[in-house]
């Protein structure tokens, strides 16, 4: 699977894994919320190991920028608040530290 497309899948799987657990716990949803969310969880773990990187560390390194940028669109589209100013600055940080992290040149 291509890059591209396999950090975005595994944002999208652990955001909304970990929001299943968020609404049963914070928003007072049913417990059956945890099955998808669980599920979820799994796929977004499964998805991470389709990453062409030579350390798992690395991978997981470079995620955590496109995760944050994913955290950001979900509050924006599911949770209907809108990031302000600081919220993009840091993402645009956090995706430019993880391009540097999987594709800096390496010795």
């Amino acid at each position: 699977m291509k890059l591209a497309l396999v950090y975005p899948l595994a944002a999208l799987a652990e955001i909304g894994g970990c929001f299943a657990f968020w609404a049963w716990l914070k928003l007072d949803r049913s417990p059956w919320w945890l099955a998808p969310g669980v599920l979820s969880l799994i796929a977004f773990a499964w998805l991470l190991t389709l990453v062409p990187a030579e350390a798992a560390g690395r991978a997981f390194a470079a995620y955590g920028g496109v995760y944050i940028v994913a955290s950001l669109a979900w509050m924006a589209l599911v949770e209907k608040t809108t990031p302000d100013r600081w919220d993009l600055i840091g993402g645009a940080v956090c995706v430019i530290g993880a391009a540097i992290i999987l594709f800096g040149p390496r010795g």
